[in-house]
């Protein structure tokens, strides 16, 4: 079985348990049950398929039929905290001390990198400006960046994507973009995107204001759909954003980094039909 770092789905370590001890001798969802203090012989089983969940106390007793000690019950709590969460915030807080929890006990945790690159707007830019500036030093790209960023940081960004393979050192202060991609969990990196996309919207609303018409391009359009409609718009949203991609691809004699905001979101509640007196 999995060391217990690699799962993001507390739902998933509880099955692949129930699966190793089922593999090593008899084993039943009742003994585990049993084991963990609970009367319903199929709770777990439940909490396995998604269909329920563990509160604190009940992880308590689970972590301790698993024969979980010290770190490892830690990294559990923290698990459950992180499936169970109903907020960004949330997930975000327990997923930095799942983090924390196996870094200081040396485990790699595999969404790491992906984490930290969606945490700030920096990464991505610094990402793109740097092979267009060869030569600069941290100061020098700072200094060109529209958002606030002081060299020191620019110096630990760049740092960062070397080490995890975003950008290439080719000489003293020249990088080139490698074809690492962004990978993470299907758990963890959305938490982590989520929190890149209110930060860039953030700035996109600076923007208005900021820039002149010249400068920047803003659209939109407010419309009503059923979710047929709204499926096919995504569809198309997605599509447009792999064009406006591939035309960036192709051009020459780069001289700026832009960032392109995708928003297609309800403005109201979902309409029953009904009679209005």
């Amino acid at each position: 079985m999995k060391s217990i770092f690699e799962y993001r789905d507390y739902h998933l370590y509880l099955q692949d348990y129930y699966d190793e001890r089922k593999r090593l001798g008899a084993f039943s969802w009742r003994e585990f049950c049993r084991n963990a203090g609970f009367s319903s012989p199929n709770f777990l089983k439940l909490v396995s398929m998604g269909q329920s969940k563990l509160s604190k106390i009940k992880a308590c007793q689970v972590a301790k039929s698993m024969g979980l000690v010290e770190y490892e019950e830690q990294y559990f709590y923290q698990l459950v905290a992180f499936g169970n969460a109903e907020t960004v915030d949330a997930q975000r807080a327990a997923f930095l001390e799942m983090q924390r929890i196996a870094l200081e006990h040396q485990v790699r945790v595999v969404d790491k990198d992906a984490f930290q690159y969606y945490e700030s707007w920096k990464y991505p830019v610094i990402r793109e400006l740097a092979p267009l500036m060869p030569g600069a030093n941290p100061r020098d790209l700072a200094e060109e960046c529209k958002e606030y960023v002081s060299a020191e940081e620019v110096r630990d960004v760049l740092a960062f994507l070397v080490k995890a393979g975003f950008l290439k050192k080719e000489d003293e202060k020249v990088y080139s973009q490698t074809s690492q991609t962004v990978v993470g969990s299907k758990e963890a990196l959305p938490v982590a995107i989520r929190a890149m996309h209110k930060e860039m919207a953030i700035m996109a609303a600076r923007a208005v204001d900021r820039y002149s018409a010249e400068e920047r391009f803003f659209n939109g359009a407010t419309l009503s759909v059923n979710r047929d409609g709204y499926n096919k718009i995504v569809e198309e949203i997605k599509s447009c954003c792999k064009r406006v991609v591939a035309i960036a691809n192709e051009c020459k004699s780069l001289d700026q980094v832009c960032r392109v905001n995708f928003q297609f979101f309800p403005v109201t509640n979902k309409i029953v039909e009904k009679k209005h007196a």
